[in-house]
Formats: C-alpha cells, structure tokens, sequence
C-alpha cells in the first residue's frame, strides 16, 4: 500500500464515536465523486509508486506512477504541477480517492477526436510502430495512420517518422469501439493550401521578397517563402558566370530577391538575385574603349582562348590568336591559369551581345619592332627551320620571331617545293628583305645571298647576242627557255622558224637545246624575247663568211651555198596529211 496507508494511525477498534467523527471529517458529495468523473488537481507529493494530488476535496487524491510513462515523463513532474484524471473510486476509511491518468487522457483523446471529426478539425499525435499496412498513432489512445495518409509523398523510410509527433486530420471515428483513423497527407495539403493562398495573394512581379535557402541544385536554387518555394535560376543569381550556385548561397541563408513572375496554378514562383543590382553592361561603353589597357582575373580557359573577367558580371575573352606574338597557336593553359591576375588590351566591345574582346600580347610591342631597331633590309640572320609549306619556309630568327622564305626566294632556279632544299630543324642563313611591322611579316630570301644573278645578266648581254639556251616551257604562244639558271626568256611564234608554226609541241620538245637570238631586254620587268629564226639566220650568215675565206676563188657562190645547206637541218612542218599517215601505219602496227 502506499505511504497514506502506511503513516495512517492503525488502531485495533475503532469507537462508534470515533468512527461518527470520520464520517463528519470527510463528508462528500457523492454526485461530485460518482466514479468515472473527470477531476482537476494538482501535484502535491511525487513517490516512486504514486502521484499524490490534490483535487480540491478533504481527501487527496493517488494516481499510480505508471499512469504517467506513456504520456509525460514522470521525472518531469513537479509539485503544484496541473493533472487531469478519473475517479475510479474513494476509500473513505483509509482517507484517499484512487485516481486514474490514463482514463483521463483517453476520455480527453476521445473528446478530441471527435471534436476534430465534426469540424475537420487537427489533432496532434506520436507516430509509434510501423504496422501492416500503415502506422500506430498515440493520441491519448491508439489510432491507424494509413501508408497512403502518412505523407505527401509515398515514404520510402518509414523509421524516420516513428517517435515523431505530427497533426494530423480525423478521416474516421467511432466513439463507441474508439477506433479512428488519421490522415497526415491531408493536414498537409490543407496547409500548403494556406500558405500558397498567403504567398500569392502578396506577390507582384518585381517586389522584392524575402526567403530561406532551402536547397541548392546544379540549375539553381530553391527559396522557401513561408511554405512556398521559388526558384532562383543559376542565370539570375549573379550577373558573372559561376558554376554552381553554392558560389553564393549555402542552405539556410536568408536571403532577399524579386519576383520576376509567378503562376499560381501551376505553382510556380521565378525569382532574381542579380536584378537587385543594375546591369553592368548598360554603361559599359563609359566605362571601358578600345585600346584601353584593364586588369582583370582569368576564369576559365577553353580550346579557343580565355575569358577574363574585368568586374563582377562584365567578362571578355581573350582568343588563342591575342595570347602571344608567336606565330604557331598556343594553347591558354600554357600562358595562362585559373585565378590569375593579368592585364589585358581591350580591343572590342559589343554591347548588344554582351562580348569584349581582349589582348593579351598587345600589353608589349611586337617583337618585330625591337627587331627593326636592330636589324634592316639588307642585313643578313641566321636561324633554324621550324615549317615547310608548298609557298614557303617559316624560320625562326630570334625567340618569337619568324620569317618566311617564300619559294620564290629560295634559289634562282625553279623548284618544285621548299622541301628540295631544306629540311626542319637546320639552320639556314638568309638575307632580310622587308620588316612589316603592321602586317607582322618578315619577309627572308635565301637566294639573294648569291647576288641579283638578273641585274648581272642585264650587265653582260645585249640585244643582237646569240645565247644557247634550253627549251623549259611550251605555249600555245611560243615556248619558254632558260638562257642561265634563274633566267627565262620566250620566243613567240613568229620567231621559232621561216616556216609558220601552228603548235610548238609538234616541232619542240621539253630539254631540248638550241641557239636564240636576243631581240628585247627589259630590265626593270626582268622580261627577255628570243628568236630561234633570226639566230639561224645569223649563224648561216657567219658560216658563210668562214667558208667564202677558206675557199679557193675558183667557187662559184651557187657552189658554196649549195654546199652549206646540205649540212643544214632545216625543221620540218607536221602536215595534217603526214599525221594522219603517221596514225594509220600505227594502228596496222
């Protein structure tokens, strides 16, 4: 028994006097006291087996300790601490009403239940067990949270929601058998509801707003607005690029944006954090021209150049062919790196698209300028091979510096390709010809190192000179002959002999030798015209004189010409008629 019991005077008998004064000591209402009635009180005396509480009559009241277990914890309790319980009956002779918490939070769980049935209605519970098919739900008695009720979404770990308290709604109740079955996902939709309606009746487009961080994604953030969430799109965050949105935010953060547009029925909320600042590219042309030497910070780097970012939201790109003076393309990383601080040339802007375009080799002058100061056409560099193409070879003269020999000034006579003369990777000697500062050319010859072999030409023949010279090249005009390497002339038709000619080919062959007679010069077109005709003739002439000096006088002129043209070859005009035989006998052959 409990402690009352045992302080309580113990006598053998008691008098009838005695007794009558007890009765008088502790006289109740028994309406008041009628088992079942729900009592208020409040605690007087904590043990480790009961409650003793006092509920406004001359006896107190006892609640066993456990009562408490499964609805507060009874280390919590304190004196004059508020309980509710139910009289479950009075001992008059030992002087205390025998209480009972559990009944009473069922009877109020009852009440509650369905208080909040009638009037849809919610109702706060702790989900305790996972059972089949749904959930046990502690509201003062046990109630059934279906699977399809516990959540919005379908749970996928239903360990997370046990020992948790939630609200809930009444979907049914029986007061008879105390059954009730409880909808979490109903409370929530009707929650959202609420807060959508409050949300939404305050948004405007471009009103700013104020909200928390609630997730952050590759695309952007998510922004709770009081159980409404917007997103804030990564292009809207910052006016520069940045690649992921935790850049700038971290979860949790409140943060201020403004609307910039929202569908209520689909639910759906765009915001902007870069909009609360102007846009830097608005004025960009009053800040920055072209030529303008800036600072900026490299950001990224790609194939095709890096972009530099000159402040918050303006970035230009500086293109692979502006990183260096050198000719070959080099690749950003390896002149530049992420983070790094450079300065750069503006060389174009473009406010409509956004783009500034940057230099980075024009900060220093081209290396061709300090190379002018040094060296000038005429002077003559060494340096190694570093391409070969079919116009040319590039050499590299100085650190940076390339030259090109183009295939006309590599020798005095005709090549096939530069390949023929030199190779990658020697060293070659050359003379300089021209320093293009502007156009970045620097423009080498090989064969200028032997001299102008035409200006020596010009020196040395004249017009009227018999020349030997080798047929190189046949025209529908004529053909081309080599009289020295490096130097052609032509003979056009009406020189090639005292017979008209139609078509060189069918009379001259490629390789083919013979003597031409100089009939033009021009020197400053370095152009030559031959005759074949005339230097035949001339050389008869001079054969005839020798032979009419060296002979008796006795010869008759006839005689001497008769003889000279026996040794004289006189070509041979292609008829149609010939060619055709020609033809015929090869194909019987």
């Amino acid at each position: 028994m409990s402690e009352l019991i045992k302080n309580q005077k113990k006598d053998d008998e008691i008098t009838n006097e005695d007794y009558a004064d007890l009765i008088e000591k502790y006289q109740f209402n028994t309406k008041e006291l009628s088992p079942g009635k729900l009592l208020k009180g409040k605690v007087i005396k904590i043990t480790s087996a009961h409650v003793l509480v006092d509920v406004g009559f001359k006896s107190e009241g006892i609640i066993p300790i456990e009562d408490f277990i499964d609805h507060q914890d009874p280390k919590n309790l304190q004196p004059g601490d508020d309980v509710e319980a139910v009289l479950e009956k009075s001992n008059l002779r030992e002087g205390y009403l025998i209480l009972s918490k559990k009944k009473a939070v069922a009877i109020k769980a009852l009440n509650n239940l369905e208080k909040a049935y009638q009037h849809n209605n919610w109702i706060v519970g702790k989900i305790t067990a996972k059972i089949k098919n749904g959930y046990n739900v502690n509201v003062g008695i046990m109630a059934f949270l279906p699977d399809s009720h516990a959540d919005m979404k379908v749970v996928k770990d239903s360990d997370k929601l046990i020992g948790n308290l939630y609200k809930f709604k009444v979907i049914k109740f029986d007061r008879k058998t105390e059954n009730a079955v409880l909808s979490r996902k109903l409370y929530l939709k009707d929650e959202r509801e609420k807060k959508k309606r409050r949300v939404f009746d305050q948004l405007s487009s471009g009103k700013k707003v104020k909200g928390r961080v609630k997730s952050l994604t590759n695309f952007g953030a998510f922004i709770d607005l009081g159980g409404i969430e917007g997103l804030l799109h990564i292009s809207d965050i910052s006016w520069g690029k940045i690649k992921h949105p935790s850049e700038i935010f971290e979860s949790g953060q409140e943060i201020e944006a403004i609307v910039l547009g929202f569908d209520e029925k689909e639910e759906k909320i765009s915001l902007g954090y870069k909009q609360l600042s102007s846009d830097p590219w608005e004025d960009i042309e009053g800040r920055y021209v072209a030529g303008q030497k800036v600072a900026g910070k490299v950001v990224s780097l790609t194939d095709f150049g890096a972009f530099v970012e000159l402040e918050p939201g303006v970035e230009g790109l500086v293109h692979v062919s502006d990183l260096s003076w050198s000719r070959k393309p080099v690749h950003p990383k390896k002149v530049l790196s992420p983070g790094e601080d450079v300065t750069v040339t503006i060389l174009a802007i473009n406010p409509s698209t956004k783009r500034i375009s940057l230099g980075l080799k024009q900060i220093t002058p081209h290396p061709l300028e300090s190379f002018r100061q040094t060296y000038s056409p005429g002077s003559r560099v060494k340096g190694t091979i570093t391409n070969i193409t079919d116009f040319g070879v590039f050499i590299e003269v100085e650190k940076g510096i390339e030259g090109l020999i183009h295939i006309s000034d590599m020798s005095w006579k005709k090549i096939k390709h530069p390949s023929d003369l030199l190779k990658v990777g020697e060293e070659a000697e050359a003379i300089i010809l021209n320093i293009d500062v502007e156009k970045q050319k620097l423009s080498l010859g090989i064969k200028q190192l032997e001299g102008d072999i035409w200006e020596d030409f010009f020196t040395r023949q004249k017009v009227g000179d018999i020349v030997k010279v080798r047929i190189v090249r046949l025209a529908n005009f004529g053909v081309f002959v080599e009289i020295t390497p490096g130097i052609e002339g032509v003979v056009f038709l009406s020189e090639l002999d005292d017979h008209k000619i139609d078509n060189p080919a069918d009379i001259f062959k490629v390789g083919e030798e013979k003597l031409a007679k100089i009939l033009k010069l021009n020197q400053e077109e370095k152009k030559i015209s031959l005759s074949f005709r005339q230097a035949q003739m001339e050389v008869q002439k001079l054969e005839y004189q020798k032979y009419v000096q060296s002979q008796n006088d006795r010869l008759t002129l006839g005689d001497l010409m008769k003889d000279k043209l026996k040794n004289l070859e006189i070509p041979k005009k292609k008829t149609k008629k010939t060619t055709k035989k020609k033809e015929e006998k090869d194909d019987k052959s």
